[in-house]
């Protein structure tokens, strides 16, 4: 399984980064408005800073809806690095905008999935990933791991290549329930990625560990 942060934050991403474990990084503008990153230029330079800090996908969404407005907005943030994936709403016109796109080789991530069908048509389309909000389908009492379930099946039916990119992940349960069953990539906060390394038996048996060799080492 692929560990992706989603963030627009650099020492997050650094820090990520330097745990060794990070595959890439997920963006879109909500984020980067979080970061206080305004501006057309402002938004591009900061992509090519995290394109110089992680080798691996990076997912730079477009702010058009219509499909030249995508299709123009996509080009621009294709040619920025080869690492760029072009992250593209799950809308009519992004269905056009993936199928041209993976003609002309450029990798894509259809972003704000929320059903199995929906995964299906970008699937179909050739995007290199989709993304199904985990986190904010459980926000209205719906399994937003079940979702990834469903996708799965369907994908591994007809040999689909596209990569389930499960988002919008919130805490550790959501990344080991997406582990088990199969999502290929997870995107998620700094915060959910480290709670991993956590365990209460952990710490008590390094304490342990660390008193009995202070004990051995008084007795030396």
């Amino acid at each position: 399984m692929k560990f992706f942060i989603d963030t627009a934050n650099l020492a997050e991403i650094q820090e990520a980064n330097d745990l060794g474990i990070l595959d890439g990084v997920t963006t879109n503008p909500s984020l980067m408005a979080k970061e206080g990153i305004t501006g057309h230029e402002n938004v591009i330079n900061h992509y090519k800073a995290i394109c110089e800090i992680v080798d691996g996908p990076i997912s730079a969404e477009v702010i058009a809806t219509d499909y030249a407005g995508i299709l123009a907005e996509g080009e621009a943030l294709a040619a920025l690095h080869p690492n760029i994936v072009v992250k593209v709403p799950m809308i009519r016109d992004g269905i056009k905008a993936i199928k041209y796109f993976t003609e002309q080789g450029i990798k894509t991530n259809c972003t704000l999935i929320f059903s199995a069908g929906q995964a299906l048509l970008a699937a179909k389309a050739g995007a290199t990933y989709v993304s199904p909000f985990v986190g904010r389908l459980d926000d209205i009492s719906t399994d937003g791991v079940e979702l990834i379930s469903q996708i799965r099946l369907i994908f591994d039916n007809y040999g689909y290549e596209t990569q389930i990119l499960a988002a919008s992940v919130r805490h550790p349960m959501h990344i080991l329930k997406c582990a088990e069953i199969g999502s290929d990539v997870m995107t998620g906060p700094l915060s959910a990625i480290t709670a991993l390394l956590n365990h209460p038996l952990t710490d008590i048996g390094l304490a342990k560990f660390l008193a009995d060799h202070q004990k051995a080492a008084k007795t030396a």
